[in-house]
């Protein structure tokens, strides 16, 4: 896999004068893929790569032929939509398209006036998802959070004997996955109370987030072979921001022998820009087990996870209510938590997923699962931060919170940072909760 090269260069300044501000989540180092079009145009969905706050048409620039002849097939795929095609190809052949990028848009690129007829401002822009999703498993890789969510329900057994051995996942639905900006209503399902008889058919109550990365699959394997945890990252695309929008209340009756169905399965949120594996390489981290933890087994184990099995990605969430956009209140921070407290790597992950013979496939979703930490500021969904509802907590402008009211707004953010290098984001991902319809 590819290590630090020239497009993570610190010094590397951009003539997009956007970004080289320093809070950009978007500098030349970073170059993150996305699928968009300009709103209220009629335009067909196309290929784009974020930069400062314009965005890289790269079928304009094909017209162009701006890219050079190593890049230029490569770059083909890049342009359509969704990205699923430009997923598959070898790594190789995706650095030829970063390297090429981030010439073009780099200050000594000599077409920059030809360049910047291909940028698209953001604020322009709509978007859709960045690859076609036939398949999502969502798996529970933070220790944190399922010894917290295990206290709740099992409190002298919070985590269970297979936990340390495996990574436990679930099959998520992909008809239901939205882009960032696409509001959802509250849903309704079967709601059993402790002091009733007999369950309820009701809108959620318990209406909760979780703050998750999702990880794009690039190359895919085939049905029947397994991939080696140690090419496990040839197979990975990208990251992106993931919400897995719980309905609790709706969980907790349904989840028990098969565990939860409708009370995920109705909405969930991704990002729109996919921040590859080649931009996040210069924040790559080491990866470790508490003491006295069992080693994973030979097929989830490799030499590299203890000096790079993970990477030091930052996640926020952020909830405002409609009170607040109202009086023009910004959102308020509940949570940040680091990617590097997991308990399973993102390599485990694709190799324990394939380790029957299963067959991944460019494009496919796996959820890391809700990333908390081990302090309470880094909870990342209410049913922690409220200890199942037990400590409501109060918002800037007085408002209480114990779950998700109509109107929420609930933004999550991600970046990384390390000396030496230029810090990288990846945008936003939010959504908003709207009334149940009505029966």
């Amino acid at each position: 896999m590819t290590r630090s090269n020239h497009t993570h260069d610190v010094s590397r300044k951009s003539w997009v004068r956007s970004a080289n501000d320093g809070a950009t989540d978007f500098p030349v180092q970073n170059l993150p893929h996305g699928v968009f079009r300009r709103a209220s145009r009629g335009e067909d969905f196309r290929g784009g790569i974020a930069i400062g706050d314009q965005i890289l048409d790269v079928g304009a620039a094909l017209a162009s032929n701006l890219f050079p002849a190593e890049a230029r097939e490569a770059a083909q795929a890049a342009a359509r939509a969704p990205l699923n095609d430009y997923m598959a190809l070898s790594p190789d052949k995706r650095s030829a398209v970063r390297s090429a990028v981030s010439f073009l848009l780099s200050e000594d690129c000599p077409q920059q006036k030809e360049v910047s007829e291909c940028l698209v401002p953001q604020a322009d822009a709509e978007y859709a998802l960045p690859a076609r999703i036939e398949n999502f498993s969502d798996f529970y890789s933070s220790l944190s959070h399922a010894t917290n969510v295990g206290r709740l329900f099992r409190p002298d057994n919070p985590i269970l004997p297979n936990y340390r051995w495996l990574p436990v996942g679930y099959h998520g639905r992909t008809s239901s996955i939205r882009v960032s900006g696409q509001d959802f209503r509250r849903p309704t399902g079967q709601l059993k109370d402790p002091n009733s008889a007999e369950p309820e058919f009701a809108p959620s109550r318990r209406l909760d987030y979780e703050a998750e990365l999702g990880v794009l699959i690039g190359q895919g394997n085939e049905l029947g072979t397994a991939i080696d945890i140690q090419n496990a990252d040839a197979h990975v695309f990208g990251v992106c921001l993931l919400n897995d929008w719980s309905a609790r209340d709706i969980q907790s009756w349904e989840y028990q022998p098969l565990g939860p169905f409708l009370a995920k399965s109705f909405f969930t949120s991704l990002s729109p820009w996919i921040v590859t594996l080649e931009a996040l390489e210069p924040y790559r981290v080491g990866f470790s087990r508490p003491e006295g933890d069992p080693a994973p087994m030979p097929h989830l184990s490799s030499p590299e996870l203890a000096t790079r099995g993970s990477i030091d990605i930052r996640v926020e969430t952020l909830l405002q209510s409609a009170q607040m956009r109202t009086s023009g209140a910004p959102p308020a921070s509940l949570s940040i938590s680091r990617y590097p407290d997991a308990y399973w790597a993102m390599s485990q992950l694709v190799a324990h997923q394939t380790s029957n013979g299963t067959n991944l496939c460019p494009g496919d979703l796996l959820g890391s699962g809700t990333l908390s930490g081990p302090d309470p500021a880094s909870r990342a969904c209410l049913l922690e931060l409220t200890e199942g509802g037990k400590h409501p907590f109060t918002l800037p402008g007085g408002e209480i919170r114990t779950f998700l009211e109509d109107g929420d707004t609930v933004i999550m953010r991600a970046w990384c940072e390390r000396d030496g290098y230029r810090r990288i984001g990846f945008g936003e991902c939010r959504a908003t909760v709207l009334p149940a319809r009505r029966p």
